[in-house]
């Protein structure tokens, strides 16, 4: 059984020793090999983390013989393709640690350091997401995020948080936009951290045009189908509630 990472983590606090709070850092990863190897070499070098957790969610290609064993590394292995969410889902229910650190398996130019940015906001208790943004990396990537920054995978949440979200295992590509609406919809304070010169392998790059691009429209699908079914949510709580007249009803009435 790989072993689990116990770095330690550095005391951030002002006024004396903090109780120490446990940080993970998942990693879900679908045919990555030749790409997760590099995220991997840098989250093992960040001391604030505790725990690293690969989920392999499914692979028919060589990323689970790609990733080392040992080394604070632990690797859960899902026999089918769960979906995005239904990886992260399981990455948290293998780990007590209170902070979770979601991480793309394709990312380049990451850095130590853009890792701990993620995580610091929270062990200070500034914010209780941390969403990270490419920035300078290549045009299409930032691009991507200077118009829609709430499908980002790079992002830290508390685990408490992330446990009491509805569904998340069957969201798949939506997850991300799951954590951002019920972050808005509780109140949380959510931060944006700068990821300069980050960016990650597209779908056209690793499939091809044709296969990645209908990788891509399957991943908008995806999206777009969790935005619906919330948004049917919301009207049906609201009919139930004007039925029992707990919301007044709009106009006048016939």
């Amino acid at each position: 059984m790989p072993k689990e990472s116990g770095t330690g983590l550095a005391d951030l606090s002002h006024s004396g020793p903090a109780p120490k709070a446990r940080v993970a850092v998942i990693v879900p990863a679908y045919n990555e090999a030749g790409r997760i190897r590099r995220v991997l070499r840098v989250v093992r070098q960040v001391e604030v983390l505790d725990e690293i957790l690969v989920v392999d969610d499914g692979s028919t290609d060589a990323t689970l013989d790609q990733i080392p064993r040992g080394d604070g590394i632990r690797t859960i292995s899902l026999g089918r393709n769960h979906g995005k969410g239904g990886a992260m889902q399981t990455g948290v229910a293998h780990t007590q640690a209170d902070i979770i650190l979601f991480l793309d398996a394709d990312l380049v130019g990451l850095t130590p350091s853009q890792v701990e940015d993620l995580v610091v906001p929270l062990l200070r208790d500034e914010a209780d997401m941390a969403i990270g943004l490419f920035r300078a990396g290549r045009a299409w990537t930032d691009l991507g995020q200077r118009l829609v920054p709430y499908i980002s995978g790079q992002r830290a949440v508390r685990r408490s948080f992330f446990l009491d979200l509805p569904d998340l295992g069957t969201t798949r590509a939506g997850v991300e936009v799951a954590l951002t609406y019920h972050a808005k919809r509780q109140g949380l304070r959510v931060c944006h951290v700068p990821l300069t010169g980050v960016t990650h392998v597209m779908k056209e790059e690793k499939l091809g045009l044709w296969r990645g691009s209908r990788a891509r429209l399957r991943m908008y699908w995806e999206i777009t189908r969790y935005v619906l079914s919330q948004s049917a949510r919301a009207r049906a709580r609201s009919f139930y509630l004007r039925l029992n007249g707990k919301l007044p009803a709009s106009g006048n009435g016939g």
